[in-house]
């Protein structure tokens, strides 16, 4: 490449990287101000390929009305499967619905439960990923597959490391999670020695609606300074 070859690119590459810079804190700015006053919220994650007439589909839209009806917002993802679940209970028991969607050109847009004002579209995981764990007070992770593994091990890693305060991390399907869970336990805490054991005291596995919500309330409960977004963040 030419000396003058060099010296353009350069100029592209950070007109490109300024550009870029301004989208993001765009995306922040626009996050912050639509959910600064959403109230206690909890995430639901889990796979965009879950059908309506799946088991996980229907144990996930009860889950969002049972979190309404306990007094939890929710959010997820916005797109279709567990996430247009867990806003159709939502929806269905009249309460908070929101969706932080991602642009992805193998999956289809925003799914119709969620509510019109909280309706966020995002291009970047990473900022999307910050609203997620901001604006709840708990994660309830059903089924997934690679996105929702990022999620569940992003928030992990965020309560071990104390960048955020510990909040409930809740599995749901014991037959899904009880695998992963165990090979954690053998693998990474016995034989390699990477974790610590109260670790896994992050990752209870539940079945039911009402075990979700019961081990929210509790953490809660114990809580002094009870409901409160994650300013550390």
């Amino acid at each position: 490449m030419q000396k003058h070859e060099m010296k353009t690119w350069g100029k592209s590459i950070k007109a490109e990287n300024s550009w870029t810079l301004f989208k993001v804190i765009s995306e922040f700015v626009e996050g912050f101000e639509s959910l600064n006053e959403i109230g206690p919220c909890v995430s639901v994650f889990g796979s965009a390929r879950t059908k309506p007439n799946h088991p996980f589909y229907q144990l996930a839209v009860e889950i969002g009305k049972q979190l309404t009806e306990a007094g939890y917002g929710v959010i997820t993802g916005g797109g279709p499967g567990i996430m247009e679940a867990g806003n159709k209970g939502a929806s269905l028991a009249g309460g908070k619905s929101v969706g932080l969607n991602i642009e992805l050109d193998f999956e289809q847009g925003s799914n119709p439960f969620i509510d019109r004002d909280k309706s966020l579209d995002f291009r970047y995981f990473f900022v999307r990923k910050v609203m997620f764990v901001k604006y709840a007070q708990a994660f309830v992770v059903l089924p997934g597959g690679m996105g929702t593994m990022d999620e569940l091990f992003e928030v992990l890693t965020l309560v071990q490391t104390k960048k955020i305060d510990r909040v409930p991390i809740i599995l749901v399907g014991s037959e899904f999670w009880s695998g992963l869970k165990s090979w954690i336990k053998t693998i990474m805490l016995e034989e390699a020695h990477n974790i610590s054991p109260k670790d896994l005291d992050l990752l209870p596995i539940v079945d039911e609606p009402k075990e979700v919500i019961d081990l929210i309330n509790a953490f809660y409960e114990r809580r002094e300074d009870g409901l409160i977004p994650n300013y550390t963040l």
